[in-house]
Parts: structure tokens; C-alpha cells; sequence
């Protein structure tokens, strides 16, 4: 049986896309099958334009000069690298309508579906993570 790891991804800052997409790329890397449920502020991560201003925590605005220095890929490159090792990218329904958020807004080769559709990708997961 292989690995398959499900992620909730409900939360909108910098840190957070830093989690979701670090787990994600690293659980890919070792053949593990991954799906990020994008719902709520969680959306702003794959936004065309909101994931290029996702904040940082207050008074924690000096991690972005640490990035660089360890050099870090940036959330375009760690998406790129996520859908390079084949991660399902899914973007909830329910809070796309609720938000006002249209598919054309989000980022390319992202499914939309709702609770039920992230549901039957994670019944069988052996790890499931929320951010």
C-alpha cells in the first residue's frame, strides 16, 4: 500500500503556505499520493494574486530576509514543484461561493469540489494535516 497524505489547507499567511506546500513537495518526493484541500483564507494560497501577498505574522516581517539567506523557494516555485510531483490541488466549492471566488481567480490545474470530494481522497490517507 502506498503512502497518501491529505491536507487541509484553511488558513491564508505566509507561514501557513509555507507549511502546506513544504509537507506537500516532501511527502511527494518519497512517492507519497498528496491532495491540499484549499478552503477558506486557505484559498488565498493558490490565488492568482493574493498568494503574491500572503502576510507574515506581526513583528515577524524579519523571516523574509531569512528566507532569501537559506534560500528558500518561494510559494511559486514550491507550487510549481508540488504539481511537478503530481500533488491534487483542491479548491472548495462552498467557499468559493461564499467568498465570491471564480475558478479563472485561482491558479491553473486546480480541481474544485466540495467536503465530499477532499472526503473520499482522505478516507484511505495515513496522515492528514490541517494549517
Amino acid at each position: 500500500m502506498s503512502n497518501k497524505v491529505a491536507i487541509i489547507a484553511s488558513n491564508g499567511s505566509l507561514f501557513d503556505a509555507y507549511k502546506v506546500f513544504n509537507i506537500a513537495t516532501a511527502s511527494a518526493a518519497t512517492d507519497a499520493e498528496v491532495g491540499i484541500f484549499f478552503t477558506f483564507e486557505g484559498l488565498n494560497l493558490i490565488h492568482k494574486e493574493g498568494n503574491q501577498q500572503l502576510p507574515l505574522p506581526e513583528g515577524k516581517e524579519h523571516f523574509q530576509e531569512g528566507f532569501k539567506e537559506a534560500k528558500v523557494p518561494s510559494i511559486d516555485e514550491l507550487i510549481v514543484m508540488a504539481k511537478d510531483l503530481g500533488v491534487k490541488f483542491i479548491a472548495c466549492q462552498m467557499t468559493m461561493d461564499v467568498m465570491n471566488v471564480k475558478k479563472e481567480n485561482l491558479i491553473s490545474g486546480i480541481d474544485v469540489g466540495g467536503a465530499v470530494t477532499f472526503l473520499d481522497f482522505a478516507k484511505d490517507a495515513n496522515v492528514t494535516l490541517t494549517f
